[in-house]
């Protein structure tokens, strides 16, 4: 794995800094495969990272999946993963944001991940005037009645990977051939079919600060 880091460092309050990992497109396997292994490696005393990517297309399944692409539908890999939820539809202009945190230093439990990142995001769109929600019992975050946000993590040794995917930029064709999410006719949006948008790097940088302040790093 490949991408720009900004390395942790201790602040006055002694919260260890996580190490942000710019990494642009990269292939969903490797990425999946990188998560865990630095997951079963890692040190208590080891910095948390969060890992802000896109993917080439690609469905994913998790744990609790018992949806597949309709039959007939395009020619996109399918790969069954380890993260909660069912399926959902990765691809170019939707940024991911990957979150490995050693959930027992910030005394947090997966829900409380789960409110947190949903919020990171309800204040991310906050700032452009948009008007982010929750559904009870269906993670992610909503615009009305559509999903602009999935949300998917796996818990081990006390510690998270997977995390967050926004819907900025992007060809949303592919969520017709599925039930985002396990929801037969869920619609989803994305930013930019709501309010201009600069450049994804743009929402990058204030998607990354949104986590910051939402899991307690600043």
């Amino acid at each position: 794995m490949h991408g720009d880091a900004d390395h942790s460092r201790d602040t006055e309050s002694g919260i260890i800094q996580p190490t942000i990992r710019r990494i642009g497109i990269a292939d969903y396997n490797e990425t999946w495969i990188a998560m865990r292994t630095f997951t079963e490696a890692r040190m208590p005393g080891d910095p948390d990272q969060i890992w802000l990517l896109q993917h080439p297309p690609v469905y994913t399944m998790g744990l609790n999946a018992k949806h597949r692409p309709f039959a007939g539908g395009r020619d996109i890999t399918l790969v069954q993963t380890d993260r909660g939820g069912d399926i959902t539809y990765h691809g170019p202009g939707q940024l991911v944001a990957y979150v490995l945190m050693d959930l027992r230093r910030h005394n947090l439990g997966p829900k409380g991940l789960v409110h947190r990142l949903e919020q990171a995001v309800i204040d991310l769109l906050h700032a452009y005037g948009i008007g982010g929600c929750r559904h009870t019992g269906a993670p992610g975050v909503y615009v009305g009645n559509r999903k602009i946000a999935q949300l998917g993590l796996r818990i081990r040794r006390g510690c998270s990977y997977h995390g967050l995917a926004l819907n900025v930029s992007m060809d949303l064709r592919p969520f017709n051939d599925i039930d985002p999410c396990g929801y037969p006719g869920l619609e989803v949006t994305q930013l930019a079919d709501l309010v201009p948008v600069d450049s994804l790097q743009a929402v990058e940088t204030a998607l990354l600060d949104a986590l910051l302040g939402n899991l307690s790093y600043n």
